[in-house]
């Protein structure tokens, strides 16, 4: 019990320090680079507004992500993990991934289209692979959890 409880803590200091790097990127990091691509490659200026837009709604679906997990290790915490409210979290959580892994397949479907070389559309086809088998993962443990709810209703109705 002892290893759970610092495991949450260190997974907790984790969750923040991720959410404000992503809050930096969102507001500084992201905007700023495409800025300066804009204006470093004129050719590609029309692309600076829509990747901007892109790469910002992916870094909000990792923060839905991130608070989800929060709040899943709260009732983990509290010992009310078996309930509807966390199947409810990892639905956004399974939402996120899927809304994520979507705009990733049409900008990667866009970069194939126009690649000169095979290097990102392979690197984006990584990537979509990679969220692929993240969202499946999510989805198969978020059947577990309904098992375990559900048993453990029977159980309580039980006694």
């Amino acid at each position: 019990m002892q290893f759970t409880r610092l495991a949450v803590i260190a997974l907790r200091i984790v969750l923040v320090v991720a959410f404000l790097l992503l809050v930096l990127f969102q507001v500084m990091s992201l905007p700023g680079q495409f800025a300066h691509m804009a204006q470093e490659n004129p050719e590609r200026a029309s692309l600076q507004w829509p990747l901007t837009i892109f790469s910002i709604l992916e870094v909000a679906c990792v923060q839905v992500m991130i608070v989800s997990t929060w709040k899943l290790l709260t009732m983990v915490k509290l010992g009310s993990i078996f309930s509807n409210e966390a199947l409810r979290r990892v639905d956004a959580i399974v939402w996120a991934i899927a809304a994520g892994w979507t705009m990733l397949a049409a900008l990667s479907a866009s970069v194939v289209l126009n690649a000169d070389d095979p290097g990102l559309p392979l690197l984006l086809f990584l990537l979509l692979v990679a969220g692929a088998a993240l969202g499946l993962v999510v989805v198969v443990l978020r059947a577990l959890l309904r098992q375990a709810t559900d048993l453990r209703s029977d159980m309580e109705a039980v006694i």
